[in-house]
């Protein structure tokens, strides 16, 4: 009975002190610490916490005080009363909830992450993408994996992206050379860089706060979306870094 009582919020000798009033009916603090074995000072604090749930009764005797369990009917009033408890506080969280959020998100907070496998996933990561309302994307891309894929990837993907006044900036491997489709990019740049200098079999974009990771093994075609400030503004860094050094190498050998 103790363990059940605890169960429904009581403490382990808020449990024992009522089910010993239960049985002995009015009592004294002394009758009521000897029944339980728990010494009379504590014994009165969880009579005091019992008499505020109203869970106990007070009754006077001559000069004696005696102590009774009210009925466990109560324990309706009080699981009703923290109900409404509870309610009153999703409510307020309904409330606070879009605040702490932005808090969150703005301190960094933990990535998002989620999994998307095969064709239809990376469609759907594409499309979520157009969707997004960022204005930039930085790519890094096998191409030779892309078209392989996605035959119809130039004449499909990038004229919504450019519908959309996306501008794009990519950097992207081919074992056929440069792309004059890339090169002539309305509304972006694209610069490219040989196999054999960065032998890559994946896509990733970075737009906003977020990371679009793409595996393009045929094998087992899998994307992932991280959303996280920190993160993006690092691949980003990332991003330039190599995007500037390409323009360095470029202007060397046309120099040289």
């Amino acid at each position: 009975m103790v363990n059940h009582l605890k169960n429904l919020g009581l403490s382990d000798k808020e449990a024992k002190v009522y089910t010993a009033m239960l049985e002995l009916g009015p009592s004294s603090v002394l009758e009521i610490s000897a029944r339980t074995g728990v010494n009379r000072p504590t014994t009165y604090v969880q009579i005091e916490s019992l008499r505020r749930m109203g869970l106990v009764s007070i009754q006077t005797k001559g000069k004696k005080q005696l102590f009774q369990a009210e009925s466990p009917d109560q324990f309706n009033v009080l699981l009703e009363r923290e109900q409404a408890g509870v309610e009153e506080k999703k409510k307020e969280l309904s409330d606070i909830l879009p605040d702490l959020l932005a808090m969150f998100d703005a301190s960094g907070g933990r990535p998002k992450v989620r999994f998307l496998e095969g064709i239809e996933g990376i469609r759907k990561m594409q499309e979520e993408f157009l969707r997004s309302g960022e204005k930039v994307v930085y790519e890094i891309s096998s191409y030779d994996d892309v078209l392989r894929l996605f035959p119809d990837h130039l004449k499909s993907f990038s004229p919504r992206r450019i519908e959309n006044k996306i501008t794009s900036k990519l950097i992207y491997t081919s074992s056929t050379g440069p792309i004059a489709e890339l090169s002539k990019n309305e509304n972006g740049e694209a610069r490219y860089i040989p196999s054999d200098k960065m032998p890559i079999d994946f896509d990733v974009a970075i737009y906003g706060n977020t990371i679009a990771l793409i595996s393009l093994k045929t094998s087992n075609i899998s994307g992932v979306f991280i959303e996280h400030t920190q993160l993006a503004e690092s691949f980003r860094g990332l991003f330039n870094f190599i995007w500037n050094g390409l323009q360095q190498s470029s202007q060397s050998s046309r120099e040289k």
